[in-house]
């Protein structure tokens, strides 16, 4: 009952994430707490930390897409714009992802009894980078979370969990569909941000 269950509530997630939807974060929240348990039982514990990142992180993406943006003219702040990464973001991001299969899945490889601890790790790191930038609303967020989907189809065939495979399989085409949709809102948002006179940051 909990596979399915989570199913619904990461569908409407994603879904509402391609759809630049700020109720992608609540129902972010659900679907992480139930995708969690059912990694628990396939003892997936990369997973498990990832979907308990996913419910913490989902709070604070929720208040910045909704509060994160520039004031203009002494006015409250506005709603965060979609924008590029920058060669920091891009830098802090491989330092990131290489750090944590190397350290988390040797740990996990070490010490537990974690199946697939290397790849599982991979799909953890590259999860929480792509969330990281989807919190700041950069379109770099759609090519991580595109890597994260490609590992996480066959991993989960191979555990038996079919269903959950079926799901990350409809999110690597959200998520190439939302990597072609945020790249018109950024360039729509950097046309309005050009055409605002007294921009303040």
């Amino acid at each position: 009952m909990l596979e399915p269950l989570s199913i619904v509530f990461n569908t409407l997630s994603v879904v509402g994430a391609n759809r630049n939807s700020v109720h992608t974060w609540w129902t972010g929240i659900v679907g992480s707490v139930l995708l969690g348990l059912v990694f628990w039982e396939v003892r997936l514990y990369a997973d498990v930390t990832l979907m308990g990142f996913f419910a913490v992180t989902s709070g604070l993406g929720w208040w910045r897409w909704s509060y994160g943006g520039p004031a203009h003219g002494g006015a409250a702040r506005t709603e965060l714009p979609v924008t590029r990464a920058t060669r920091a973001d891009a830098v802090a991001t491989l330092l990131f992802v290489g750090g944590t299969v190397g350290g988390y899945g040797g740990l996990l490889y070490a010490f537990t009894s974690a199946a697939a601890p290397f790849v599982d790790s991979a799909i953890l790191a590259l999860s929480v980078a792509a969330t990281w930038l989807l919190m700041q609303r950069k379109v770099e967020s759609w090519w991580l979370w595109i890597a994260a989907d490609v590992l996480s189809v066959p991993l989960y065939l191979d555990k038996g969990i079919p269903l959950t495979a079926l799901l990350y399989a409809g999110y690597l085409v959200n998520a190439a569909w939302g990597l072609r949709h945020w790249q018109t809102l950024a360039r729509n948002d950097a046309s309005a941000a050009e055409a605002r006179p007294g921009t303040a940051a």
